[in-house]
């Protein structure tokens, strides 16, 4: 028997260690690779769930425990000599064909599903970007009825996150929403799903989301070039542009926002070390909401900066955070974010460890150092790429971060890296990711 002598094994004998070949197109299951080492129960499970009856296996790349019942593959291998070898059975050339028809059609349903899945958060990023330009644009004319809206487009994401065990945070497709509002919605979301990480109760994360969506009203009344800092920025243009955080406070009150939901909007600029302003607070000076706020608007400008050219991939964002700018946050919350999103928050590029190329497009924000990606496969077209859901798949992971102009034209082209990052969330349970991304 040479290295690579196969055996053909029942897969209700596969086992944890076996080293296995799977003789299908690669739309026909959802593993980066044909062949590999079974790691876990869930792949065992998956490969069940293809609907075969046997998958070849390679002693000699197998785990020696793994092959005990040897007997039983052998047996399993010699059955399928002889099937081999006799006559074909009346109606066997016309099953074929329809095992095949079979599996397309099931890649095809978790194809749509999980457009579906993804297509519907968009379509709710969208609704609550709309939801903010229309609070945004009756702010001046009618604060009470503003402030209501923002109540109501803040208490829906509250309760579904409630009411969620756990969350995805989802990347969205580029160029969606209301421009003008990425950024409030994109902070609020994010401040959101950080507050229930660190135990906020309803309330208190009502009032997290209210100042983390308004916090920047008060650029409403900037000239729009003075709406974000750029290199070179004249000391008068950059005092009026610091003005904004006042400006947002005093129109939050005319909105009539609670003192607990003002003083957050007040402190959304402030940093841990003192080096923020209006007032350079530090440490314990400031609230639990303005820290989280501070962090996570800190972020979202890293990777949306004024000049899109100028803006860090997520994962570079991270980095930059952690390793250079870690005495500007509070340490429990910078940790509590970095364990949030994963080392490679979702908009990362990445290569893995089998080489290939990937953006991940979803983290578990409870699980999050197996998150989900697109892979580059030049064989298949990159609308009927299938998610890849490393938590099934243990023996692939992330080797590093690439910045987008390291890849290859062809994967650049293909992954297409958002050049805004913008995040939505939806629920995460156990058998909708069987279902969406088995």
């Amino acid at each position: 028997m040479n290295d690579e002598s196969s055996l053909l094994v029942d897969v209700r004998q596969l086992r944890i260690g076996m080293y296995i070949v799977l003789d299908l197109g690669w739309l026909s299951h959802p593993f980066p690779v044909n062949r590999f080492r079974i790691a876990s129960e869930t792949q065992i499970e998956i490969l069940r769930d293809l609907g075969l009856e046997q998958v070849r296996c390679i002693p000699s790349l197998s785990d020696e425990q793994a092959l005990e019942p040897a007997d039983a593959a052998a047996r399993s291998d010699a059955a399928g000599e002889r099937a081999a070898e006799a006559p074909a059975a009346p109606g066997a050339q016309a099953q074929a064909p329809a095992a095949g028809a079979a599996d397309i059609d099931a890649v095809d349903q978790r194809l749509q599903r999980q457009r579906d899945w993804l297509e519907a958060c968009d379509r709710r990023f969208i609704v609550a970007t709309r939801a903010y330009r229309k609070l945004a644009d009756s702010i001046q004319g009618s604060p009470a009825q503003a402030r209501i809206e923002s109540e109501v487009l803040v208490g829906d994401c509250v309760q579904e996150l409630m009411h969620n065990n756990e969350s995805v945070i989802v990347l969205l497709s580029e160029g969606i929403g209301d421009r003008q509002a990425l950024h409030p919605v994109n902070v609020m979301v994010l401040s959101l799903l950080m507050g229930k990480a660190q135990g906020m109760g309803t309330q208190a994360l009502q009032d997290l989301g209210m100042a983390a969506l308004l916090h920047d009203i008060g650029k409403l009344r900037l000239p729009v070039p003075l709406a974000l800092p750029f290199p070179g920025m004249q000391p008068a243009d950059f005092e009026r542009y610091r003005s904004h955080v006042g400006e947002s406070v005093v129109m939050g009150k005319g909105m009539g926002l609670s003192s607990t939901v003002l003083l957050a909007m007040a402190q959304h600029h402030e940093m841990h070390d003192g080096s923020g302003f209006p007032l350079r607070l530090r440490g314990e000076e400031l609230c639990m909401a303005g820290r989280i706020l501070a962090l996570v608007n800190h972020y979202e400008r890293l990777c949306n900066p004024a000049r899109a050219a100028q803006g860090l991939t997520p994962h570079e964002a991270l980095s930059t955070m952690y390793a250079q700018q870690k005495s500007l946050f509070d340490p429990m919350v910078l940790g509590l974010f970095i364990r949030m999103m994963g080392v490679y928050p979702p908009g990362s590029v990445v290569q893995l460890v089998n080489d290939r190329y990937a953006l991940v497009v979803s983290v578990n924000s409870s699980r999050p150092l197996r998150p989900r990606v697109i892979v580059y496969d030049p064989r298949v077209p990159r609308e009927s790429a299938l998610v890849l859901d490393l938590e099934t798949c243990p023996e692939i992971g992330v080797r590093r971060s690439l910045r987008p102009s390291q890849l290859p034209r062809e994967a650049l082209e293909y992954l297409s890296p958002r050049q805004r990052i913008c995040y939505f969330f939806e629920r995460a349970i156990d058998a909708e990711r069987a279902e969406v991304f088995a």
